[in-house]
């Protein structure tokens, strides 16, 4: 079942990506050598404490921490701990949610830690963000959950390979509804598999993460004996971006972006929702 919501709550959806956005903000530059991961999510709890909000992850299956921090070839719920200590050169996923009112909101980032980053990892950053704007553009009414999927794969298809040969689409994890839950159905894949059909058409009060996540390399991935932590099979780094989307009446909105995904989207020719807090 798809959780369809009314306008006040996709404005209260709105208020919990704001937090959201607050904490990235906060942990882009606390990411700096010599941070320990522990230090972000000390930083990311205190936003959340700030602005009176809850955390969806801390507790979430017994996961120990406010935020999720992964670091070069952890792809994905990377644990801050005291002993994981950014180095100059690194890349690291920070993946953040809040609770407001009982709403959700969730999205990641990457960021590149100091300075002397190989190219292709830039390159590595850019396609999965770019893959993450051209699935949110395909939040409109009358596609369907596939199409959002096709828009992800496609872009990153469409680009030029990396020097390793080529970019790994993770398989094992991908994007999924929000609302009063932080994890809920409909579960998306970040390509397209003709085993899972097309799946619901998006109308309005739909609402959506969309979070590729992409490696340069294998696709497949192992989780450590801590139960969390995702890394690639073969060692290659990965980037991990997402946002929290809503499809109103008016068009799309990204919960989660202080814009609203206004900018991005309209060099993409999308026209935003209005924001409902403006």
């Amino acid at each position: 079942m798809v959780e369809i919501k009314t306008p006040e709550q996709i404005a209260k959806m709105r208020e919990a990506g704001l937090v959201v956005a607050a904490i990235h903000e906060a942990t882009r530059a606390a990411a700096v050598p010599g941070a320990s991961t522990k230090d972000l999510d000390d930083v990311a709890r205190k936003v959340i404490a700030d602005h009176g909000a809850k955390s969806n992850f801390l507790g979430y299956g017994g996961f120990p921490a406010t935020i999720c921090t992964s670091v070069n070839d952890v792809v994905v719920h990377g644990i801050p701990d005291r002993e994981t200590v950014l180095k100059d050169g690194d890349i690291i996923s920070i993946d953040a949610g809040a609770i407001v009112d009982g709403w959700h909101g969730d999205a990641a980032f990457t960021a590149f830690v100091g300075t002397g980053h190989a190219p292709e990892l830039y390159e590595l950053s850019r396609v999965t963000e770019e893959s993450m704007w051209a699935g949110i553009a395909a939040v409109r009414k009358g596609n369907r959950l596939v199409d959002i999927s096709k828009a992800i794969e496609g872009y990153i298809r469409r680009q030029p390979r990396p020097a390793s040969g080529k970019y790994g689409i993770i398989e094992d994890y991908g994007g999924h509804g929000i609302g009063t839950q932080m994890h809920m159905d409909p579960h998306l894949l970040n390509y397209v598999s003709k085993k899972r059909g097309k799946g619901p058409r998006l109308v309005s009060g739909f609402c959506i993460a969309i979070e590729p996540m992409v490696s340069l390399g294998t696709a497949k991935t192992h989780v450590l004996a801590d139960d969390w932590t995702v890394k690639t099979d073969d060692g290659t780094w990965s980037s991990h971006w997402e946002h929290s989307v809503a499809l109103t009446e008016e068009g799309p909105l990204v919960l989660t972006a202080v814009d609203g995904g206004k900018a991005k989207l309209a060099e993409l020719g999308v026209e935003t929702a209005p924001d409902p807090l403006a």
